[in-house]
């Protein structure tokens, strides 16, 4: 089968998933794996599904907050955390992925203030259970009441969102840095660097229409949000999307992921394969059928299976 012509992706991600949810509304866009016991849950969100919570949530941001102003997005991978960033794009909010905390530790709360402050966020999207879990640090991020994306999708009737579509020079998100030897940095990221680098990622991985994309990668972090969340949306490809918790768990997930769901391009650092290698068992592997895993990539470099 041919690759796609990256030409022909979209000029803008909001007007492009609009059109997949008149064009393409049963199409499965995206599934997303967690534990439930000893069991894996399933959440499977088609086009019009999608588009419409994302749609709910904007009309959200749009009433609390002004066009070009700045929303952390504090979820972990989940459901929640595609449709509060897409809502950000919708609603003409600039995003800024972050990561949940993993404690309420002062060490672990640090970075989330430094980044809240540099990029003076006016609002947070959480769900119900960040909320219960870390209610009263949230206050110390951001004045404003928290987005609780979940209750939000749930309670929406018909969403009073106000039409909107991105100009190329306009800004989609910020992106910073680790933080690990200095202050965290954010670099703006307009909707045309990131659609010229989605059209670079489809032509250098050579993505094909029949692709199914498999990831656990951090959405707050490059590789997961534009390479692994973004570049399947703007191909109209399914997704199958877990936490990194849900991976370092049991490894093995990983590959019954991409065995159960048909993968065919996956991927992460270089530890994840090692992991792989020392974790996962003979009897394991011989219950996989990984024949499916057409492109592995690792890190910045890409390897075909």
């Amino acid at each position: 089968m041919n690759p796609i012509d990256h030409r022909l992706l979209p000029d803008d991600l909001v007007t492009h998933l609009r059109d997949l949810a008149q064009r393409r509304p049963n199409d499965r866009a995206l599934t997303t794996l967690r534990a439930q016991g000893e069991q894996t849950h399933e959440t499977v969100l088609d086009y019009a599904e999608l588009d419409r919570r994302c749609r709910a949530v904007a009309a959200v941001l749009q009433a609390r907050v002004g066009a070009g102003e700045r929303a952390l997005v504090l979820l972990d991978n989940n459901e929640h955390y595609v449709v509060a960033f897409l809502a950000c794009l919708y609603a003409g909010v600039i995003a800024v992925p972050v990561f949940p905390p993993e404690s309420l530790r002062e060490q672990h709360l640090a970075r989330l203030r430094a980044i809240a402050a540099d990029a003076d966020a006016r609002a947070m999207l959480v769900d119900e259970e960040l909320l219960a879990l870390a209610g009263p640090m949230l206050q110390s991020l951001s004045p404003a009441e928290p987005i609780v994306v979940d209750r939000v999708v749930r309670d929406a009737a018909e969403p009073g969102w106000r039409e909107h579509r991105p100009l190329s020079t306009d800004i989609a998100f910020l992106q910073y840095t680790s933080g690990s030897t200095s202050t965290p940095k954010g670099v703006m990221v307009s909707h045309g660097n990131l659609m010229a680098n989605e059209r670079a990622i489809a032509e250098g991985l050579g993505i094909q229409p029949d692709d199914v994309f498999v990831s656990w990668l951090p959405l707050f972090h490059d590789m997961g949000l534009i390479g692994s969340l973004l570049q399947p949306l703007c191909q109209g490809l399914p997704l199958v999307l877990m936490s990194p918790r849900y991976f370092l768990e049991r490894p093995v997930r990983w590959l019954e992921a991409i065995s159960r769901h048909r993968g065919t391009v996956s991927g992460g650092p270089d530890f994840a394969y090692r992991l792989c290698l020392q974790r996962v068992g003979d009897e394991q592997r011989r219950a996989l059928d990984l024949s499916c895993w057409r492109l592995a990539f690792s890190g910045d470099r890409k390897s075909v299976v």
